[in-house]
C-alpha cells in the first residue's frame, strides 16, 4: 500500500485552503479558530486539520477530493462528530457534511425506503418518516444530532438493533467516490450482475473485479471468522462479499470509518413499529446479575434490552432527571426491557417478561411504566449515559478509550465480572451501561492522561481488555468503529491472517491511503495525539472564578465537553442549550464549539494568544450566556461561566464594547433616569434615539424600554403593610429590571405574598445582584456589588428569613453566581440556599395557602435561568393547583436574554431563536389564552414581536385575588393589556 497522501507534513495550512477555494469545493475556513474547533471529535484523540471544507453540492466533494489528491493531503469525512474512538479528526482536510449536504433526497412511503445525503440528522429522516408511520431502524443515543453519513460510518447501532438491526442492515444502497475520483453505486448483486460489471472493463469494473476475487479465495474464513454475531462490528464487514449474502458491497461499506470511499448519498430501508408500546423496569443486585438475566429474557423478544449500573445514575444531580431516578425500583442496577404489540397483548406480554425476570438470581423487583412521559424521562437516563459518565462521583475525570465492546449475550455476565475485576487491578472505576440485550457495554474509565504513568496504565489496560474479549469470542468495537482507539489491537482479536485481508480490502478500494489512513488499517498506536497529554504544558492561566469542581483548573474545565454533541440538537426535546447553534448550525456556535476553541486557547498551540483571542471572542459573541449548558449538557460545561472570566481577562484595561457600559451598568444608569422618567422617555423615543443607540452600542431595531413613572421601591416604601403576616416575614428582592420598568410585577408579587400570610420587607438601600456586570464580564465591579448584596441580606438570612425573586434572571444570580464570586464566603451560599422563586415559597412554605380558582389556559415561557437551576416544577404546581390549564412551551430561549438581544449584531439570531418556538406559540395561542412569562427578557420579546403581552405568574395571581376588604390591601393590579403597548 502506498502513503502518498501522508506526506503532508510540510503544507501550509494558508496555502491548502487557498487552493480549495479556486478548485470550487464549497465553503472552505482555514482560520485558527475553526482548526482549533474540529481537533477532536468525542474520543480521547486530538488532530489539527489543515483546513475545513462545507460541500453544498456533490460537485463540492468531488472538486475537494481532487484537489486533496493533487496536493497529497489525507481526507477525513465527519458528521456530528460525536464518534468516541478518534476516526472523525485527522491532520488533513476535513469534510463536513452536517452543515449543508445535509438534505433529504426522496421518501417512498410505498416501497418504504429513503434516499438522503450523507450530513442528514437522524432525526429530521425520522420525523419526515413518522409522517408515514415508519422510521429508521438503528437509533443511537445522539440521534438529535448524528448524521446518516456518521451512522453508515461507524455502522451505528442503538437501543432497538436488537429487534430492528444495525444501520448495515437497513442500508440498501450507496452512491460513493474513492479517493481517486471514481464514482460507484453500491448494492447488492447477483453473480450475473457482477459478470455484467466486470465486462464493462472501467474503474468501475477493476474495483468490482478485484473484490470479488478476494471473497472467492476466502469464503471459508469469511464465514467462520467474521459476522458471528450481531455485535461484531470491529474491522471491515467483509462478511458482506459472500454469495449467500448477494454480495452486498454497499453493506461491506457500512462500518468502514470512511477508510474506503466518501458517500456521496444513501438510499436505506424504512419500518414500520408496532402500534403500542411497553416499558417493563427490572431491578438487580447488581450489573452483573442483570447480565445473567438476558439470555432468558430475549426469548420475550424485547425491542430493546438496555442496562444502567447504579454508578451512573449516582452521578445525576439534575434534579428532573434525580427526581426520575428516583422512581425505579430499588436495586443497584436495572434492565429496561421495552416491549412492542397491541393494547390487548402488551399487558400480558409485560407480565410474562417481568416474571421471567423475577426467577432470575438477584431481581430485586419490577415496574411496568404505563405513563409515556415517565417513560421518555427514564429513557432520557439511558441516552445521557454517555456524558453523566465522564465525571465519577467523586468527580474525577472519565474518559472513553475502552467505550463499546461486546460479546454474544450469553458470554455477557461472566464477561463482565471479569472486566471488572481487571479494572480493580488497574485500580480503575467506571460506570457501565449500555445494550445488554446484545452484549455490547459501553463505560468512561478513570484513565489519568495528565501523567505518563497514567498513560501506560491505560495502554497497559486496554491492551489486557483486548484479550479478555477476546477470550469470550467478542468484538473490539459493537457499535462506535475502532478509529483510533482501537485498530492498533485488532491482530489481538482476528490474528494475521484477517488482518492481511483487510489490508488488501482497504488497498482495492484506497491505494493511495488518503482516506482517514491510520484507522482499521496501518493503525496509529492507541497513546498517540491523545487529546490531553503529558507532553503538553498549558498556558499559565490565572481566573476570578473558582472553578472548584474543577479543582480551580479553567483547562479541566473547558475540557468537561468530551464531544456529546447534545449541544447540536436542533430541536429542544425540553432542553434549552444551545439557542445559538439551533440558529446557525455553525460548529463554533455550539456549547462543544465554544469549549473546545477555550480548551485550545489554554493549551497554546493554535490559540496562542491567550485570553487576547479575537477566535475565542469571536467564537462567544453569540452566547447569550442563558446558562442551558450548565443544566443540559450532560457533563455540566458552563459557558456562560467561561464567557464571563474569558470578557473580564479580554478587556482588562481596555476599552470595551460600548453595549458593555449602556447595558452592563444599567442598574446604576436606571437610578437617575428614574428621577426623571418622562424625559429620559422622551428622549430614547424621540429623532434623537437611533443616535443615542449606536452610542450605546443598541441595535437599531430595538426599543428601548420605557422607564416607569414611579420605581416599585419608591411606591413600597410610602405605603402601609396589609394582611396578618402570620407566616412571618419575607424579604422580597425588588430587581433592577421590575424595580424601574415593569414595577406592577413587584407590586402584585406584594399582594400576592401578603394574602398569602408573609409579612413582606424589602433590603435596605437599592440593591443589585449583579448580573448585567457578571454577563458583560466586569467581574471586579460584580464583586464589589456581591459583598454589597451579601452585607444587606446578611441579618434576614441569618434569621432564616427567606428571599423570594420575581426576576428569573436575578433570582439564579443570587442562588449561583453570588456564591460563586464569593468563593468560600458562608453568608453568600446561606444567600444561595434561602433564595426562593415566588412558586417555590408558596408551594412548600405555605402549602396550605388557597390560590385562587381560576378557569384558564395559558402557556407558559420558562425562563432560561430558572430552567437552569430551579426548575418549573414548583410552577407547574401551583398552577394546577389554580385550576390553569397550562401548558409548558418546549421553547428554550426567548432569545432577547438579557443584553444579548439587544446589543447591536445580535438582533437578526435574537428573533430568530424566539421565532423557533416560542414566538409562533404566542401568536397562535388563542385571544383568552394567558401568556405566562416571569421574565423581563421574555417579556419584552414578546411584546416586541408579537401582538401579544406577557403575565408574570404574580400578577396572575393578584388580578384573581378577592377584592380589597378581605385582607384590606389595595385593589390587585390589572394584568398587561394586549391592547396597548406595555412597559416591558
Amino acid at each position: 500500500m502506498t502513503t502518498t497522501a501522508q506526506g503532508h507534513g510540510s503544507l501550509d495550512a494558508a496555502a491548502v485552503a487557498e487552493a480549495l477555494r479556486q478548485g470550487d469545493c464549497g465553503t472552505v475556513a482555514g482560520d485558527r479558530g475553526t482548526r482549533a474547533q474540529y481537533s477532536a471529535d468525542a474520543s480521547n484523540y486530538r488532530r489539527i486539520p489543515l483546513a475545513v471544507v462545507f460541500p453544498r453540492e456533490r460537485r463540492h466533494v468531488l472538486n475537494a477530493l481532487g484537489v486533496c489528491r493533487r496536493l497529497g493531503v489525507p481526507v477525513t469525512c465527519r458528521g456530528a462528530g460525536t464518534s468516541t474512538s478518534g476516526q472523525a479528526v485527522g491532520p488533513g482536510v476535513v469534510l463536513d457534511f452536517s452543515r449543508s449536504f445535509n438534505r433529504l433526497l426522496a421518501l417512498d412511503p410505498h416501497g418504504r425506503t429513503a434516499t438522503v445525503q450523507p450530513g442528514l440528522v437522524l432525526d429530521e429522516l425520522q420525523t419526515a418518516a413518522a409522517g408515514h408511520g415508519l422510521l429508521f431502524g438503528a437509533d443511537p443515543s445522539t440521534h438529535s444530532r448524528c448524521t446518516l453519513g456518521g451512522m453508515i460510518g461507524n455502522n451505528a447501532c442503538g437501543s432497538h438493533s436488537l429487534a430492528w438491526g444495525r444501520t448495515a442492515d437497513n442500508i440498501l444502497e450507496l452512491e460513493v467516490v474513492t479517493y481517486r475520483g471514481t464514482v460507484v453505486r453500491l448494492g447488492e448483486m447477483t453473480q450475473e450482475e457482477i459478470d455484467e460489471a466486470i465486462a464493462a472493463g472501467d474503474d468501475r469494473a477493476e474495483l468490482i473485479a478485484a473484490l470479488h476475487r478476494l471473497a472467492q479465495r476466502n469464503l471459508a474464513v469469511l464465514r467462520t471468522k467474521l459476522g458471528r454475531f450481531p455485535r461484531q462490528v470491529s474491522g471491515y464487514a467483509l462478511e458482506q462479499l459472500l454469495p449467500e449474502r448477494r454480495f452486498h458491497l454497499a453493506r461491506a461499506l457500512v462500518g468502514s470509518e470512511g477508510t474506503l470511499a466518501v458517500v456521496l448519498s444513501a438510499t436505506v430501508r424504512l419500518l414500520a413499529p408496532p402500534p403500542e408500546r411497553a416499558l417493563v423496569v427490572l431491578g438487580f443486585s447488581d450489573a452483573c446479575a442483570a447480565a445473567d438475566a438476558v439470555p432468558a429474557l430475549l426469548g420475550h423478544r424485547p425491542l430493546a434490552l438496555e442496562g444502567l449500573d447504579h454508578a451512573l445514575t449516582d452521578i445525576v444531580t439534575r434534579p428532573e432527571t434525580r427526581a426520575a431516578i428516583d422512581t425505579l425500583p430499588d436495586a443497584r442496577a436495572w434492565l429496561f426491557a421495552e416491549l412492542g404489540g397491541t393494547a390487548d397483548t402488551l399487558p400480558r406480554q409485560a407480565e410474562a417478561l417481568a416474571e421471567a425476570a423475577r426467577q432470575a438470581p438477584g431481581c430485586t423487583g419490577s415496574e411496568v411504566i404505563t405513563d409515556p412521559a415517565r417513560a421518555r424521562r427514564l429513557w432520557r437516563i439511558r441516552e445521557d449515559g454517555a456524558g453523566l459518565a465522564t465525571r465519577s462521583p467523586d468527580g474525577h475525570e472519565a474518559w472513553p478509550g475502552w467505550e463499546d465492546a461486546a460479546v454474544p449475550p450469553d458470554q455477557l455476565g461472566s464477561y463482565l465480572r471479569e472486566f471488572t475485576a481487571l479494572m480493580d487491578r488497574h485500580r480503575l472505576q467506571g460506570a457501565v451501561y449500555g445494550h445488554f440485550g446484545e452484549g455490547c457495554l459501553h463505560v468512561r474509565i478513570t484513565f489519568d492522561f495528565s501523567t505518563e504513568e497514567g498513560t501506560a496504565v491505560f495502554r497497559s489496560f486496554v491492551t489486557d481488555a483486548a484479550r479478555l474479549i477476546a477470550a469470550h469470542g467478542g468484538s473490539l468495537s459493537g457499535e462506535h468503529g475502532d478509529g483510533q482507539a482501537r485498530s492498533a489491537l485488532l491482530p489481538l482479536m482476528y490474528g494475521p491472517e484477517i488482518i492481511a485481508l483487510f489490508e488488501e480490502f482497504k488497498n482495492v478500494w484506497d491505494p493511495d491511503n488518503g482516506l482517514n489512513p491510520g484507522m482499521i488499517v496501518q493503525p496509529l498506536p492507541v497513546d498517540t495525539h491523545l487529546r490531553v497529554s503529558p507532553h503538553r504544558t498549558p498556558l499559565p492561566l490565572a481566573t476570578v472564578l473558582p472553578f472548584s469542581a474543577d479543582d480551580g483548573d479553567f483547562a479541566k474545565a473547558t475540557r468537561r465537553c468530551v464531544g456529546v454533541g447534545k449541544c447540536r440538537s436542533a430541536s429542544g426535546g425540553g432542553d434549552v442549550m444551545c439557542p445559538s447553534y439551533r440558529v446557525t448550525r455553525d460548529e463554533k456556535d455550539s456549547t462543544r464549539g465554544r469549549a473546545r476553541l477555550l480548551y485550545e486557547m489554554t493549551q497554546g498551540e493554535v490559540i496562542t494568544d491567550g485570553w487576547r483571542s479575537t477566535e475565542v471572542r469571536d467564537a462567544l459573541d453569540l452566547c447569550l450566556s442563558c446558562k442551558g449548558c450548565s443544566a443540559d449538557c450532560p457533563v455540566g460545561v458552563d459557558v456562560a461561566t467561561y464567557k464571563s472570566e474569558f470578557l473580564h481577562h479580554h478587556y482588562q484595561g481596555r476599552l470595551r464594547p460600548a453595549s458593555h457600559y449602556s447595558m452592563g451598568w444599567l442598574p446604576l444608569l436606571a437610578r437617575p433616569a428614574a428621577r426623571v422618567p418622562r424625559l429620559v422617555n422622551a428622549l430614547t423615543s424621540s429623532r434623537l434615539a437611533p443616535a443615542l443607540k449606536r452610542l450605546g452600542g443598541i441595535a437599531a431595531q430595538r426599543e428601548v424600554p420605557r422607564f416607569a413613572d414611579q420605581t416599585f421601591l419608591s411606591w413600597f416604601r410610602r405605603r402601609t403593610p396589609q394582611g396578618d403576616g402570620r407566616r412571618g416575614p419575607v424579604v422580597l428582592w425588588a430587581d433592577s429590571f421590575n424595580n424601574h420598568f415593569s414595577p406592577e410585577v413587584l407590586s402584585a408579587g406584594v399582594a400576592v405574598l401578603e394574602h398569602a400570610g408573609f409579612r413582606v420587607q424589602v433590603p435596605d438601600g437599592t440593591q443589585c445582584c449583579g448580573l448585567t456586570w457578571i454577563t458583560t464580564g466586569q467581574l471586579g465591579v460584580a464583586r464589589r456589588i456581591a459583598r454589597r448584596t451579601t452585607a444587606a441580606l446578611r441579618p434576614a438570612v441569618r434569621a432564616g428569613i427567606p428571599v423570594v425573586g420575581l426576576e428569573p434572571s436575578c433570582t439564579a444570580a443570587l442562588r449561583s453566581d453570588l456564591p460563586e464570586l464569593l468563593d468560600g464566603d458562608e453568608d453568600a451560599r446561606a444567600l444561595g440556599r434561602s433564595t426562593r422563586t415566588l412558586a417555590e415559597l408558596l408551594v412548600h412554605q405555605a402549602p396550605d395557602w388557597q390560590p385562587p380558582q381560576i378557569e384558564a389556559r395559558s402557556i407558559s415561557q420558562t425562563h432560561c435561568h430558572q430552567h437552569a437551576t430551579a426548575g418549573f416544577g414548583a410552577d407547574s404546581t401551583l398552577l394546577a393547583r389554580m385550576g390553569i390549564d397550562n401548558t409548558t412551551l418546549d421553547s428554550g430561549c426567548c432569545g432577547l436574554a438579557g443584553n444579548f438581544g439587544f446589543e447591536r449584531g445580535h438582533y437578526e439570531v435574537s428573533v430568530a431563536a424566539g421565532e423557533q418556538v416560542l414566538l409562533p406559540a404566542v401568536r397562535a395561542a388563542a385571544a383568552d389564552t394567558r401568556i405566562l412569562a416571569d421574565g423581563f427578557s421574555c417579556r419584552t420579546q414578546i411584546a416586541q414581536q408579537t401582538p401579544r403581552h406577557g403575565t408574570h405568574l404574580a400578577q396572575l395571581i393578584a388580578h384573581a385575588l378577592p377584592a380589597s376588604g378581605t385582607s384590606g390591601r389595595p385593589a390587585s393590579p390589572a394584568l398587561p393589556n394586549d391592547k396597548e403597548h406595555a412597559r416591558d
